[in-house]
C-alpha cells in the first residue's frame, strides 16, 4: 500500500502519492489546492480522495508537514 506491490503500480503507492503532494507545497496551502493540483495531475488515472488523504496522513507522520493555525498545510523546514 505504501510501496509499489504486485497489485499497486509505482505511480499509485502512496509514497509516490505523498511525494507528488510534498513536491506542490512550496508555499503553505489548503488540502483542496493540493487536492486539485493532484488530481489535475492523475486526470488519466483518477485516484480517490480518501487515497490522495491517506497520503496526506502519511506525510504528516513521518513530519514532512503540518497544520499551521489557520488550518493550512505547511512543509517542515528542516536546517542543518
Amino acid at each position: 500500500m505504501i510501496l509499489p506491490t504486485r497489485n499497486i503500480a509505482p505511480d499509485r503507492a502512496l509514497l509516490t502519492i505523498a511525494g507528488t503532494i510534498f513536491e506542490r507545497m512550496a508555499e503553505p496551502t489548503t488540502v483542496s489546492r493540493i487536492w486539485d493540483d493532484v488530481r489535475y495531475e492523475h486526470q488519466r488515472k483518477p485516484i480517490s480522495y480518501s487515497w490522495f488523504l491517506l497520503a496526506v496522513d502519511l506525510l504528516y507522520v513521518v513530519g514532512l508537514i503540518w497544520f499551521d493555525q489557520d488550518g493550512l498545510l505547511c512543509r517542515v523546514e528542516r536546517t542543518g
